[in-house]
């Protein structure tokens, strides 16, 4: 009896870049089920943010607000024009579908993952930075508990007003607030202007959710196609750096080895101008690649994406998949910035076509273009590149409620 051998998956890389630019919501959302970028506002609006990020399962947190609105807020708004970016707070309330917690960086995350990082609170109980602040001072954060059983829910902020007994040291008592959201004991509500909101999980975490644990074992295996779900192909790496799950090898491979028993996953390889690269892909989107290599794609608009968006932050694979290197200069002096201080990558059709640098001026009501880079490209498509970036500015200033005040700065 013969046994058939199934046919090695080989990707191209623009089936890769096409791929993961539908997962990401930024090509075909409908596809997916995902909104498209129609209009929407008020709860609609709300509800088609929540859409988005549980795709991803993950939306990162950044305190830069320099362009007008933070990661979070630039995130939707590059997938929703009617979303404004400033109200992307609103989306982290008692009763919202989300919780905050460590996931990619910190993160809001759908609240159905709650039970998923019971393995996480658990070794969290000793803080990954700051050591066993909870055994150490176990007086600190058994008053902190107590206030918010008593009290109700408080701000890392509220605590400089106070001077209990044992809490000589204000920033100790703040960073055992957070070890305390990091082992489970508290968690965050809500935020005001950026700032953390700490309540008891009961006040805030669905019953039916709180006391659930997930084994570590399946919780892996449901993160990784989480990760998947977001990304598309992905290296063993890129799904392990996708939830800080690095130096775990042994057991994501078991549960690679488990997803792919079950028929979930199969694995797959990119080859890329004759280098190949090994990984993985969900078994149901093995249609949506040819779906999208079919594609005809028109890049007459831009749009404006976070530096810290889902298919940007690995770095590695942006340049693989798109030429594009992105560069994050805020922590370099400003003369030795080769494109700016917080600049936003500006994606047309499946190409990132160049970048911006922006500073938002509030109490002029602007937005200023400090400067603007276009990708190397053939002459003919520099005319359209430049006004596919022009479009993607004039769609975010609006989204942020600013006007764009343009110079003469592109390279």
């Amino acid at each position: 009896m013969s046994v058939t051998v199934p046919k090695p998956i080989v990707l191209s890389e623009r089936q890769v870049r096409r791929l993961a630019l539908v997962k990401a919501g930024l090509l075909r959302p409908q596809w997916l089920g995902l909104p498209s970028r129609s209009r929407s506002h008020g709860r609609d609006a709300v509800g088609r943010a929540h859409q988005v990020v549980g795709q991803f399962g993950y939306l990162q947190l950044d305190t830069v607000s320099i362009a007008g609105a933070r990661t979070q807020g630039i995130v939707l708004a590059s997938r929703l024009d009617g979303f404004a970016a400033n109200t992307v707070e609103g989306l982290l309330r008692p009763g919202q579908p989300l919780f905050e917690y460590w996931g990619h960086e910190a993160c809001w995350l759908p609240m159905d993952m709650y039970p998923i990082f019971a393995f996480r609170r658990r070794e969290f109980h000793v803080h990954p930075w700051w050591g066993d602040l909870l055994a150490n001072h176990k007086r600190i954060a058994q008053d902190l508990l107590d206030r918010a059983r008593s009290d109700g829910p408080f701000r890392s902020i509220d605590l400089e007003g106070e001077r209990r007994d044992g809490w000589w040291n204000i920033k100790l008592a703040k960073r055992i607030a957070e070890a305390l959201w990091s082992a489970g004991a508290l968690v965050i509500s809500e935020r005001r202007n950026f700032q953390r909101i700490y309540d008891l999980p009961e006040r805030v975490i669905p019953a039916h959710l709180l006391n659930q644990e997930v084994p570590a074992d399946e919780a892996y295996k449901h993160l990784l196609v989480r990760a998947l779900r977001g990304h598309g192909f992905a290296t063993t790496g890129l799904l392990a750096a996708t939830w800080r799950l690095r130096n775990r090898r042994p057991a994501l491979e078991a549960a690679l080895q488990g997803l792919m028993e079950r028929g979930e996953i199969v694995a797959a390889t990119l080859d890329a101008a004759g280098k190949r690269t090994q990984g993985w892909l969900l078994s149901t989107d093995l249609e949506l690649i040819d779906k999208a290599d079919a594609l005809r794609i028109h890049a007459a608009k831009g749009v404006l994406l976070s530096p810290f968006d889902p298919i940007l932050w690995d770095r590695a694979r942006v340049a693989q998949l798109f030429g594009f290197e992105q560069l994050l200069e805020i922590y370099k002096p400003a003369a030795q910035r080769q494109y700016g201080y917080y600049c936003l990558p500006v994606l047309a059709g499946e190409r990132l076509i160049g970048r911006v640098d922006l500073k938002a001026r509030r109490t002029e009501g602007l937005l200023q273009l400090l400067a603007c880079h276009v990708e190397p490209s053939r002459a003919r498509d520099v005319p359209r590149h430049r006004q596919a970036i022009q479009v993607a500015l004039e769609r975010f200033a609006a989204q942020v409620g600013l006007e764009l005040r343009s110079r003469d700065s592109a390279n």
